[in-house]
């Protein structure tokens, strides 16, 4: 069992991010019985929700002329237009049915206002916005994370890249995540957590 101070944080293990869902991440699915073996090491055990209005900036569909997966700039800065996924209330939505979410602390909605995306679980795009979840850690008296999630190049990348900016000491367990790498975010997103003292390891 890890020390109370240890906290594992499970990043968006949701159906549309996993085989057959809207925003599928190749081998989604394959991380989830690794991620609930992985509890049992842990007492704080915090998942994080995408939460999307059906109208949310994000989406393609919302931007006439425009296709999922394009770049469009936003006023908090670059956004990748994806499709409708993990819509409020929807299927999508939930988490991967054999998740063991009984488990969880703590559920961080995030994405649920209409006008800016939110990766990280701390912070929405703007990386101002704070989730509430820096402060959650802080009071129990949380000083280092495992991650683990979807997707390694987009969620888990900013989740860990924030936390790491926050002073708290951060592993990556690369295992159990899937990246989406698109054009290469996956080797952009690895060099970048590195960058900032991110650990890796690979079980």
């Amino acid at each position: 069992m890890k020390p109370a101070t240890h906290a594992l944080l499970v990043i968006d293990v949701q159906n549309d991010f996993c085989e057959g869902g809207a925003l599928a991440v190749p081998e989604g699915s394959a991380i989830v019985a690794g991620i609930n073996a992985l509890m049992d090491d842990y007492a704080a055990v915090i998942l994080t929700q995408d939460w999307h209005p059906a109208d949310h900036s994000s989406f393609a569909s919302q931007h006439e002329g425009r296709a999922p997966l394009e770049m469009i700039e936003m006023p908090y800065g670059p956004q990748v237009l994806w499709p409708d996924h993990c819509v409020q209330g929807s299927a999508g939505a939930e988490f991967h049915p054999e998740l063991r979410t009984n488990r969880a602390d703590l559920i961080i909605r995030k994405g649920f206002r209409p006008a800016i995306d939110s990766y990280s679980a701390f912070f929405e795009n703007d990386h101002q916005t704070p989730t509430g979840l820096k402060g959650y850690l802080r009071n129990r008296g949380i000083t280092h994370l495992t991650m683990v999630g979807l997707a390694t190049d987009f969620c888990v990348n900013y989740s860990a890249q924030d936390a790491a900016k926050l002073g708290f000491a951060v592993d990556l367990r690369r295992d159990l995540c899937r990246a989406i790498d698109l054009g290469g975010s996956l080797a952009t997103a690895l060099d970048d957590m590195a960058a900032l003292g991110v650990m890796m390891s690979k079980c």
